[in-house]
């Protein structure tokens, strides 16, 4: 998995690209909450995840609650097919924002 950073003003976009599992999420988990510091709007782009675990899940949930609690938001951008599904089958595509192109 590779995490490309963007920053524009107050937001920060994270790109991911390959596999969100067991291995990768810790990466991500530590990519957040250096963001979470400095942006009101954290976007995440799933459109190359091939993959996302729970692992992953509860990075992407983690990302949300955390920016909730600075009082900023978070959006999926993009989310890939697989993604889509994973989120509609648990439910957190209702608490999630969720933006797709």
């Amino acid at each position: 998995m590779t995490i490309s950073e963007a920053k524009n003003a107050e937001n920060i976009e994270l790109t991911i690209d390959g596999r969100l599992d067991t291995t990768t999420a810790p990466q991500l988990e530590s990519k957040v909450k250096e963001s979470v510091k400095n942006c009101k709007l954290l976007i995440l782009n799933l459109e190359k995840v091939e993959y996302i675990s729970s692992a992953g899940l509860r990075v992407v949930l983690l990302a949300h609650k955390l920016m909730a609690g600075v009082n900023g938001k978070m959006i999926i951008k993009n989310p890939s097919a697989f993604c889509s599904s994973v989120f509609e089958a648990t439910g957190i595509d209702g608490v999630l924002s969720i933006a797709r192109a």
